[in-house]
């Protein structure tokens, strides 16, 4: 039974009268109990092993955890179909002019966020200078909209980017949850009441938020702004979503297999195993696009400045036996710096074959030749540490478990990898001081430009919020060029191809390990029409009805 105490007293009575009518029904039909149906109304339990958000609105900041959030109730101006194709959403088409550097967007008519508000070109322009507005403190919406130098609003349903260089993935950019649109009056709030409760156009809206317990969402009862995607052309069916945070994953899928939860994410290998064989838990494979989950390292300070070191830690690494044994075939290994779900991603498995005998030469003509009495190699008397900071949010058991074969793996050639598992805040602190020769950092953004984001110098520059992308540090001027360029290119051959030519300059750096596709996993029970969105691959409810 799903609990509707966090609905309005009356939304409470009409349940209880619509739980009512449709026992009667139920009775009339003699429906056999063992086949359940989907009911209109309840409320879904949603339980989370992401880091809680310090703020809902994700246009500060910008992490995977405000994303899968925020989609129940802010949307964009385009959305991005299963296919990968550009889609309407708030905006009903687009021009852009022949140098690229003009785009007109015609919105939705008569659409209003959930205060009243009206969706038009001026909100869209003040979304854009919030985002740009260092007082803002965003990274990802920020870099996604750095070539917006201006937004105009020509009329009420029409506004005219202007743009300082072109911009291939523009659209691609606007399909993200952290440039997604926001009621201009509740962001004049200021921000922390706008990070307690942002308001969009979406199928739900924020009631109350208990930190460290859970966020309940209402139904948004004037809903009209679906995706393309979308069955349900009204109102969502349900009445509410709880959304509880979760952190361990066991106690997450326990509570899943006994009903107090309806859906879950970032569940374990044998969870995604397990529900695979059952008969009554769905699971929802959605990768997340972009780039692929690897190890990036820091090339900007010893020892990874050296490439030979690189290398070394690359050859030495052998995570192909630890993928295999601790995700249960649920993955698959990369050789690519972008996702598989990115069609101009290149693979190079050559770069990663496993040799110790080649990573210990390497390491002996970087002059890493002495060891010390922990078979540590040393040079000039440092000894070869790599500190390694593990965000405990971002990569579950198994992934940390990966990490330490990793480190033994490592240590067999002379590395000393210092894993240190922190949370997410600490994780941030970590980067932002420089202290690191080792890091998983997942980064989500739709299409291939993720590359310009990662791994162009000037993404070592911090962006507003104090987070910089570009970990693995690289500083080269032939790569910032292909990348400026197929950021610059109209022609999708052209831009594929440029594309090709930087990815081969990144995996031959060895500055990356990549591993496998960043992992998306729900898992649901009781519950039909829980989909992913074609943008992020975070979760839409607008469809998902409890089983009666």
């Amino acid at each position: 039974m799903h609990s509707v105490l966090a609905a309005p007293r009356g939304r409470i009575l009409s349940l209880l009268a619509l739980g009512a009518a449709t026992a009667l029904a139920l009775t009339a039909c003699a429906a056999p109990a063992s086949t359940p149906s989907a009911a209109e109304g309840g409320t879904l339990v949603y339980a989370t092993g992401d880091a809680e958000p310090t703020c809902l609105d994700p246009h500060v900041g910008g992490n995977y955890p405000q994303a899968l959030i925020s989609t129940q109730y802010l949307e964009p101006l385009v959305g991005r179909n299963s296919t990968g194709e550009i889609t309407p959403w708030l905006a009903t088409d687009w021009t852009v002019s022949d140098d690229g550097l003009t785009w007109d967007f015609t919105l939705k008519s008569d659409v209003t966020f959930t205060d009243g508000t009206p969706l038009d070109a001026a909100a869209v322009k003040t979304n854009i200078e919030h985002l740009q507005n260092p007082d803002t403190g965003s990274s990802t919406g920020y870099l996604a909209v750095a070539k917006v130098a201006s937004v105009e609003a020509v009329d009420a349903t029409h506004a005219r980017f202007h743009l300082s260089a072109p911009d291939s993935a523009l659209l691609e950019s606007l399909s993200q949850q952290w440039t997604a649109i926001e009621s201009p009056a509740g962001l004049a709030r200021g921000t922390d009441e706008n990070c307690a409760a942002p308001i969009g156009t979406g199928p739900f809206i924020v009631d109350e938020w208990v930190p460290q317990q859970q966020i309940t969402l209402v139904r948004n009862d004037d809903y009209a702004t679906p995706d393309s995607e979308t069955e349900n052309d009204g109102a969502a069916h349900l009445d509410a979503i709880e959304w509880r945070f979760i952190p361990d994953a066991a106690t997450r899928w326990a509570a899943l297999q006994s009903g107090d939860v309806d859906v879950i994410d970032n569940p374990q290998p044998d969870a995604i195993v397990a529900a695979e064989n059952s008969d009554d838990i769905t699971h929802i494979d959605a990768p997340r696009p972009g780039s692929s989950n690897r190890i990036e390292l820091n090339a900007g300070q010893a020892p990874f400045d050296d490439i030979r070191v690189r290398e070394a830690f690359i050859r030495a690494a052998d995570p192909d036996p630890g993928i295999a044994a601790l995700y249960l075939s649920t993955v698959d290994r990369s050789y690519s710096a972008l996702a598989s779900t990115e069609p101009v991603g290149i693979s190079d498995p050559d770069l990663f074959t496993t040799d110790a005998a080649k990573a210990a030469s390497l390491l002996d003509e970087a002059g890493w030749t002495a060891k010390d009495a922990d078979g540590v190699r040393t040079k000039d008397g440092q000894r070869l540490t790599v500190r390694f900071p593990v965000s405990t949010n971002q990569s579950v058991a198994a992934e940390q478990s990966l990490f330490e074969q990793i480190q033994a793996n490592a240590a067999g050639v002379g590395f000393d990898v210092v894993l240190t598992p922190m949370d997410l805040s600490s994780w941030y602190g970590a980067l932002a001081a420089n202290e690191y020769e080792a890091v998983s950092a997942p980064y989500t953004k739709v299409g291939p430009d993720v590359l310009r984001i990662l791994y162009d110098s000037d993404g070592i520059t911090p962006a507003p919020s104090g987070y910089f992308a570009n970990h693995a540090q690289l500083s080269d001027p032939s790569l910032d060029q292909l990348l400026d360029a197929a950021s610059s290119a109209s022609d999708a051959a052209e831009r594929a191809d440029l594309y090709a030519q930087a990815q081969q300059i990144i995996l031959e750096s060895y500055a990356i390990l990549p591993l496998y596709d960043q992992q998306n996993h729900f898992l649901t029970r009781g519950v039909t029409g829980v989909r992913t969105l074609g943008t992020v691959a975070t979760p839409t409810f607008v469809d998902a009805q409890l089983n009666g």
